[in-house]
């Protein structure tokens, strides 16, 4: 006996919850493409796709405005709910930066002494996240140059990071204003041990690709320099060795007289990103020959580790960085908005403290003080 007399509904259905509105390929936007597998012999495998989402504004080093927010959210709700989606590359357009975080043109001018607003944003923020980490498909960052500020939280989001070896990652809130609830105070404590996480977290000093994969926190660095055919790792970056002098040397700055030679053998350089997108491509043909659904729940099994606390968190963090858009951020930011017209990015931090040490009204009056002067 068949079961024929069961009711059955055989039209395919589109669980997208958005459409395509929210992608574009005029900066600022966020581009969206849906890339064919290919094999390692380069043959294109028959309808099976790795969606691209594309952060697409490298005149400002492709910082998110709240625009490309919703088109990132839209674009992972997109790839998760498309059956022909293998996995989803997030990156960037140029050869300058992955991301660098919000874009400091809105929160300075738009953002700032606007705390509701900036909650709103947050909650954006907070679903592009969630968007990233909810994704039912493996999700790699290519990361093509800076990772820093808000950049690395959504980068960390990632499920695997495949990037170029002139990158560098890192923090910037308490150096502009904020802190990095966006995920790094979350995050880090799990990829790095606890006094890393605390250093990286708080000390703004940028880390150098080679220094996060000695640190496990990256998955793969690929050089993206080429020289007559060859290729030729980060020069301004120690690879040479591990230890020198009982000092760990490997991913730290070479020393300041090997700078100059160091950027005169760039010069000389082309940037080639095939290596990058051969590292991708092969990450994305490893995931194709798994069981799809063992291999997201495996990805869940480990995702779940960051999402607990991230979500403990994040809205207690949403309504802080909400409030603070009234406080240090207004300075933070607009310090760092005004470096053209001022050449300083940062406050007088000396003159704050001193400030706070007497109590003072944190007034236009305040702000006058700590902000740097327009140059004459």
């Amino acid at each position: 006996m068949t079961l024929n007399w069961l009711r059955r509904d055989n039209e395919l259905k589109d669980h997208a919850l958005l459409g395509e509105e929210y992608f574009g390929t005029e900066a600022p936007s966020v581009i969206y493409e849906r890339r064919p597998i290919t094999d390692p012999q380069g043959n294109t495998v028959a309808g099976l796709f790795a969606s691209w989402i594309i952060l697409n504004n490298p005149t400002q080093y492709n910082s998110y405005t709240t625009e490309m927010v919703k088109a990132v959210i839209a674009g992972f709700q997109r790839a998760s709910s498309d059956r022909a989606v293998v996995a989803v590359v997030f990156t960037a357009v140029g050869d300058k930066a992955f991301c660098t975080g919000g874009n400091t043109a809105e929160y300075s001018a738009y953002y700032s002494k606007r705390p509701n607003e900036y909650g709103e944003y947050m909650d954006l923020f907070n679903a592009m996240v969630d968007g990233i980490l909810n994704c039912k498909k493996p999700v790699i960052c290519r990361v093509n140059g800076m990772r820093v500020g808000g950049g690395q939280e959504i980068g960390m989001a990632t499920d695997l990071t495949i990037t170029s070896d002139l990158a560098i990652f890192g923090q910037a809130g308490p150096k502009h204003g904020s802190a990095p609830d966006g995920g790094s105070t979350d995050f880090l404590p799990w990829m790095l041990n606890m006094e890393d996480a605390m250093y990286n977290c708080v000390s703004c000093e940028p880390w150098s690709a080679y220094k996060m994969r000695a640190k496990n926190l990256v998955t793969k660095v690929v050089p993206v320099l080429k020289k007559d055919g060859e290729w030729v790792r980060n020069p301004l970056v120690r690879t040479d060795a591990y230890v020198d002098d009982g000092e760990l040397v490997y991913g730290e700055a070479v020393a300041a007289d090997q700078v100059k030679a160091a950027k005169e053998l760039m010069a000389q350089c082309t940037t080639d990103f095939s290596k990058l997108d051969a590292a991708v491509n092969e990450l994305v043909w490893k995931f194709t020959n798994l069981f799809p659904h063992c291999l997201i729940k495996s990805i869940d099994g480990i995702r779940g580790k960051k999402k607990f606390f991230w979500d403990q968190f994040k809205l207690a963090n949403r309504h802080w960085l909400a409030v603070n858009m009234n406080h240090e951020a207004y300075l933070g930011f607009n310090a760092f908005d005004a470096k053209k017209v001022t050449g300083k990015d940062v406050i007088d931090f000396v003159k704050y403290r001193q400030l706070v040490a007497e109590g003072a009204l944190f007034d236009d009056k305040l702000a006058e003080q700590v902000l740097a002067k327009p140059k004459a």
